[in-house]
């Protein structure tokens, strides 16, 4: 049996999603927009998986658009922002950590003329603020999804516009003062993978940068999946609901794993120790190929993540470890979950020494 510990990717469907998909899909197959009877049923249940969704983020529902993915609604996020506050310039600064959506975001609108620039960070990950008040807009994400680093972005607000990049930490962390729009994933706390969300402040300038639909909801793109939407929210109220005792648990889990992997000879370990979120650590392990340790650990039973979080598979060094001056390879992220154990870690902490040791033996070291 396989031991998950790649939640940061995606968390398994929690049970609260999986009881209200069940329900949602008999009654939520309509479109919202017809009149009638499923229509209007179809409507009912997507207008209560919004109010639901703003009330665990401590929102405003009419803040609240469901997208097709995360990647998607940050796109829709740092665009829109941008566009709205086209008069007051078109410089798009994002921290050098930031999630690859929304680094291609940046990089699409300086192909059509815009400026698009990133921030250093210091060697825990965090974002500098020197330049932040030449920003149009400001991209920083809430936490890093690859370090678990958490971002001043309250701070940076009182300087410029921000987006933040919500996905790693919706749900485990309340989220942060001052943003303008903020996007979020429901597969990252355990609702349905598909579901994105776009928040946008209310009175914030935001337009929607791509061709419109006649939603509603105008800054929805095409029919939404309204058992989805419905599933995503009910796994949210639940995990916020559970998420002082649950991120008491897992930090002790990751602290004891920090504290543990320390002994395996060259072995860095990246982020904030403290002000982080509370389920996942990155290892750098010199002389070490990373898509080993993943092959070798999977082999034993174990399923973890390396190399960059979100550009994985072309299996580039991570811009996110780069950028902190870490080393680039030999990296292992762990993300422990709902039903992650003592047990789980004490296994893996067993596991990691012959595994390093026998890779660098393999090398010739």
């Amino acid at each position: 049996m396989t031991t998950y510990l790649d939640t940061a990717s995606g968390e398994p469907l929690h049970p609260a999603a999986r009881a209200a998909l069940e329900q949602a899909r008999e009654h939520g197959y309509a479109d919202p927009r017809r009149l009638h009877g499923p229509a209007r049923n179809a409507r009912i249940l997507l207008d209560n998986a919004r109010e639901a969704t703003a009330e665990a983020l401590g929102i405003r529902a009419d803040e609240v658009t469901f997208t097709p993915s995360g990647t998607h609604a940050v796109h829709l996020g740092v665009l829109g922002l941008l566009l709205g506050r086209a008069r007051q310039g078109n410089l798009l600064l994002a921290s050098a950590v930031e999630h690859a959506s929304v680094m291609h975001a940046g990089q699409w609108h300086q192909a059509r003329g815009g400026a698009f620039e990133t921030l250093p960070v210091d060697a825990l990950g965090r974002v500098r603020v020197d330049d932040a008040e030449r920003a149009t807009v400001l991209a920083v994400q809430t936490a890093n999804h690859e370090v678990g680093t958490v971002q001043p972005v309250a701070d940076l607000a009182q300087h410029a516009p921000v987006f933040t990049d919500a996905c790693a930490s919706a749900g485990r962390l309340p989220l942060p003062e001052g943003w303008s729009a903020a996007a979020a994933s429901a597969h990252k706390w355990g609702g349905p993978a598909g579901v994105g969300l776009l928040l946008v402040r209310k009175g914030a300038r935001w337009r929607n940068p791509f061709p419109g639909d006649d939603r509603v909801d105008e800054r929805a793109t095409g029919m939404e999946d309204v058992a989805g939407a419905l599933a995503a929210a009910a796994a949210l109220q639940a995990v916020v609901a559970e998420r002082e005792e649950t991120n008491a648990r897992q930090a002790a889990l990751i602290d004891r794993l920090r504290a543990g992997v320390t002994a395996i000879p060259d072995t860095d370990v990246v982020g904030d120790p403290v002000d982080r979120l509370p389920h996942l650590v990155t290892f750098s392990f010199l002389y070490v190929d990373g898509e080993a340790i993943v092959t070798e650990l999977d082999r034993r039973g174990f399923a973890v993540a390396s190399g960059s979080a979100c550009t994985a598979s072309t299996l580039e060094p991570s811009h996110v470890l780069t950028a902190m001056g870490a080393l680039t390879h030999g990296n292992l992220r762990v993300s422990v979950g709902r039903e992650s154990t003592e047990a789980d870690v004490d296994r893996l902490l067993a596991a990691l020494p012959e595994v390093v040791a026998g890779i660098r033996r393999d090398a010739g070291l």
